[in-house]
């Protein structure tokens, strides 16, 4: 393993990482705004952890044996290739299948369990996959967008739990929020090859114009998850417009991962082409979703693993 000596990781290896700070969210301020801050959901020391682990990855250690669906090539440690500094944003996908530590949280019934109620879902929560978004210094900023167009699956609900590595000071480009945006119409859809556009409102000035919004008042309406520390993270509704600012700083990354989740009994949608992200999933003869990649992390029957 990398990181840490062994022994400061073996105390960080049982139970559920969320299980102690997964009570007490304001479902009203959820519903709202469609997202909700949490200043503490993993302890500070198992978010240092997967700092780490996260660099074992990149440099192609996995504690599991495998691989992720997706990974930088090339990359040696964070934000530095193997002959050059690298000022890309690094995208991983499914990290949890490469590593026990990303794995407990991806996999928390507890958070599973906090997922559900705010969501509304009555069958429980399954993970659809985590992404890694981790920025070098001088990496550049990401568009504003919805997750919810990027996954094919019936019913069409998707939850991201968003939880930061570092603490996210502004010149980190933390992530922003639209407040309220969940409610708006389908407005426009970007492709994951405009992600890295220079002019990071535009679909998002687009869909608010549908939504009667002017330009010159849009910023009254985002929210930074400035100050959010490492162990922290935000929960949105994946009909939330987001997206945040370059890394400014000279020295310091700004390491985060996205989990995304979907209700318990999902399948993939009938009848159409799915996405890369999800065609290699799909059994033949069958719309349900493999529990070996597409997981149910928590459902009702199993309690509560909220402490």
């Amino acid at each position: 393993m990398g990181g840490g000596a062994p022994e400061s990781e073996a105390g960080l290896s049982c139970g559920d990482p969320c299980a102690a700070f997964g009570a007490g969210v304001p479902l009203d301020t959820f519903r709202h705004d469609g997202f909700v801050r949490i200043n503490r959901l993993v302890s500070l020391e198992y978010a240092s952890l997967l700092a780490r682990r996260l660099d074992c990855v990149l440099q192609g250690e996995y504690d599991t044996g495998l691989p992720p669906d997706k990974r930088p090539k090339g990359t040696a440690t964070m934000g530095q290739t193997v002959d050059r500094r690298c000022t890309r944003t690094l995208h991983l996908i499914n990290v949890w299948k490469s590593d026990s530590f990303f794995a407990r949280l991806a996999r928390s019934p507890a958070l599973g369990e906090l997922v559900a109620k705010l969501a509304g879902w009555s069958e429980g929560t399954r993970l659809a996959q985590d992404q890694v978004w981790a920025k070098p210094p001088g990496s550049p900023p990401i568009v504003f967008h919805r997750d919810s167009p990027y996954f094919d699956f019936s019913p069409s609900d998707v939850m991201t739990v968003w939880v930061a590595l570092d603490e996210m000071r502004s010149e980190l480009g933390p992530l922003e929020y639209v407040r309220g945006s969940q409610k708006w119409g389908e407005g426009r859809k970007g492709s994951a090859s405009a992600f890295f556009d220079s002019d990071i409102h535009a679909l998002l000035r687009s869909a608010a114009e549908r939504e009667g919004i002017e330009p010159h008042s849009l910023h009254s309406h985002i929210v930074s998850t400035e100050g959010l520390p490492a162990g922290g993270c935000s929960i949105h509704d994946g009909r939330t417009w987001h997206g945040s600012g370059p890394n400014a700083s000279s020295s310091d990354s700004r390491r985060g991962i996205g989990l995304h989740y979907i209700p318990a009994d999902a399948r993939f949608v009938s009848g159409v082409k799915l996405g890369r992200l999800w065609e290699p999933f799909k059994q033949q003869g069958t719309d349900e979703l493999p529990e070996g990649d597409l997981p149910v992390v928590w459902r009702p029957s199993w309690g509560s693993g909220i402490v």
